[in-house]
């Protein structure tokens, strides 16, 4: 559960802060210079190889992050969880316990 919970996360992530992070490629290779854009003034120049080295930093943390799902949703899945059960917990057809104590006819 919590494995599937973290690749949401990622997928989140990547979905809402992706697109700010994906022009850094789009500048390159249409204008051969990178701008960082704001809301309240004009764009400035900046070194277009630090914003691929964000972008290569902020994908590398969304893929880590669904990477870690889903090696934690694997080992949910091959866990042992079930294994650990007390035998004065076990009930099955090998050993019923009720608590009433009758037998199973």
């Amino acid at each position: 559960m919590i494995g599937a919970i973290v690749i949401f996360l990622g997928f989140v992530i990547l979905g809402i802060f992706g697109g700010h992070y994906q022009t850094a490629n789009l500048q390159i290779n249409q204008f051969g210079n990178c701008f960082e854009y704001f809301d309240d003034k004009e764009p400035i120049e900046v070194n277009c190889s630090e914003k691929i080295i964000q972008q290569n930093l902020f994908f590398g943390i969304v893929v880590a992050l669904i990477v870690v799902g889903a090696i934690l949703l694997i080992k949910g899945l091959r866990g042992n969880w079930d294994s650990k059960v007390k035998p004065e917990d076990m009930v099955g057809p090998s050993k019923d316990n009720r608590s009433d104590g009758s037998s199973p006819t």
